[in-house]
């Protein structure tokens, strides 16, 4: 080999080196983000979906790494309003509206589950939710799904002032219409689907929900419950918003075409027949109401439910719209 082969050589082996260095690095071999998320406990529409994530690894697959959190309501709202924790995965519209009253700046980034709850009795004296004046009733008082409550009550001619609110965290709702320790329960999905493979005889109330909303807000979608996070965390993760997106996508496609295995995920140690209702909610999905948007497509919904909390006398004034979180998912 000449003297100038050799060299031509050498010039291509470390040009091919220098080449290697500037090769991008793998995505699969960068560390994901890490992203810890406070969430009420199950039986909760907060809980319903994280154990999907973790054990589809649906957030490893976006480049996530989730650390979930459970809380119960009071909580979960201290510590989500101070900051402790900065995204919540039990962001109730209500709730995101009276932290920034209260001067914390969150967003609502996208809605997983629209509003649906109810009353429930064993009482044959209560037949209306008019009927529950002068009695007791079990609820977690805290909740976003409480205040709509109140709200459906009103509409109804309901003196809120006459009835007795027994306050639980939302496990023990079920354990109170189990017991028959109320007059009657306030609770929602997947409490109910639960009590009620439980206590088949139990009653559910008319709170006429799809007709007051329709006269009061002009349409049938009410936003309910989603994903928030603080504006200082959001300036500074936008880039893992649309992947927290897509992941909890992902999450609720997962549940509606594998509700056995979904049922089994979420409930690991209820029943046979618990894990059926909860098949049975999840094939439905009418009271379940699951239903993954960003918050910027259903603003206009999302005031409405402000408004009920202005009409209710939980603000004393509309939100911000700063609160809803308007750029895309994509």
């Amino acid at each position: 080999m000449t003297k100038f082969s050799a060299l031509v050589r050498a010039v291509l082996i470390a040009g091919a080196f220098a080449a290697t260095a500037l090769m991008p690095v793998p995505a699969a071999a960068q560390a994901p983000s890490k992203i810890t998320i406070v969430v009420f406990g199950f039986p909760s529409l907060g809980a319903f979906m994280p154990p999907i994530i973790k054990a589809e690894k649906l957030d490893a697959k976006h480049g996530l790494d989730i650390e979930f959190v459970e809380r119960p309501p009071d909580a979960y709202t201290t510590q989500f309003n101070s900051g402790e924790f900065k995204v919540g995965g039990s962001a109730a519209l209500l709730t995101v509206g009276l932290a920034d009253q209260r001067g914390v700046k969150v967003k609502y980034l996208f809605n997983l589950f629209d509003y649906w709850g109810t009353v429930v009795t064993s009482r044959p004296e209560i037949k209306s939710v008019k009927d529950l004046e002068g009695k007791q009733l079990a609820a977690a008082g805290s909740t976003t799904n409480f205040v709509m409550f109140e709200f459906f009550a009103k509409q109804l001619g309901v003196d809120k002032s006459k009835i007795q609110v027994v306050n639980t965290a939302p496990p023990g709702l079920v354990g109170y219409a189990l017991a028959d320790r109320a007059d009657a329960i306030q609770l929602w999905e997947p409490a109910y689907t639960l009590l009620k493979a439980k206590k088949p005889e139990i009653r559910m109330l008319d709170t006429d929900v799809a007709k007051t909303w329709s006269k009061f807000a002009g349409g049938e979608r009410i936003p309910y419950l989603g994903l928030a996070a603080h504006d200082d965390w959001i300036a500074q993760n936008q880039a893992l918003i649309p992947k927290l997106y897509a992941t909890y996508k992902e999450a609720g496609e997962f549940i509606a075409k594998n509700p056995e295995k979904a049922a089994e995920l979420m409930a690991p140690k209820s029943t046979p027949a618990d894990r059926d209702a909860l098949v049975s909610l999840i094939r439905s999905n009418d009271r379940l109401g699951m239903s993954v948007v960003a918050a910027g497509e259903i603003a206009k919904q999302i005031e409405a439910v402000y408004k009920a909390g202005v009409d209710v006398g939980y603000f004393k004034a509309l939100p911000s719209s700063d609160t809803i979180y308007m750029k895309p998912m994509k």
